[in-house]
């Protein structure tokens, strides 16, 4: 399977839970997908309304023939900037993940400790209008190998499927 054939794959096993787009997305990427979730909390009748709840995630995802420190660097930071500017806290919300996925050929020997050092976390009025997280996965298709930072392990179960 090349480059071309696990985006295919992903994009579809994004397409039941998440908006996805692969026109008109942030040119170093090849597709981005949306997913939003209001809930409300309320006691016994819907007029007593105890709480709204709002949660995003915002997922892009670039595909690169060969991964390099510089190349990872890019794609991290301008995911994380997009990212948060479509972040709009108030008191019902919850959280807004930003998540970046690359598929890529070859990666770098060194990218591979670069990608699981990504670190990015923002906190909106000390916590109490949520916050974001950033999670990171890097697959190399010519080997299969997976890396990802911290946050992003439960995305390593997503890609091994394909």
């Amino acid at each position: 399977m090349d480059n071309k054939g696990v985006l295919e794959s992903l994009l579809r096993s994004f397409a039941s839970y998440y908006d996805v787009k692969t026109e008109g997305v942030l040119p170093p990427f090849a597709a981005q997908a949306t997913f939003n979730m209001h809930n409300e909390q309320y006691f016994l009748v819907k007029a007593a309304q105890i709480a709204q709840i709002d949660s995003n995630e915002f997922v892009y995802i670039a595909s690169e023939e060969n991964l390099n420190q510089q190349k990872i660097n890019e794609l991290a930071d301008a995911a994380w900037s997009d990212g948060l500017s479509k972040v709009k806290p108030d008191s019902n919300h919850r959280n807004s993940d930003v998540t970046l996925i690359i598929i890529c050929n070859t990666i770098e020997k060194n990218s591979f400790s670069l990608v699981k050092k990504l670190k990015h976390y923002k906190s909106y009025l000390f916590g109490f209008h949520g916050w974001s997280n950033f999670r990171a996965l890097a697959y190399e298709v010519s080997t299969g190998k997976t890396v990802t930072n911290r946050l992003g392990k439960p995305l390593k179960k997503l890609v091994c499927n394909l």
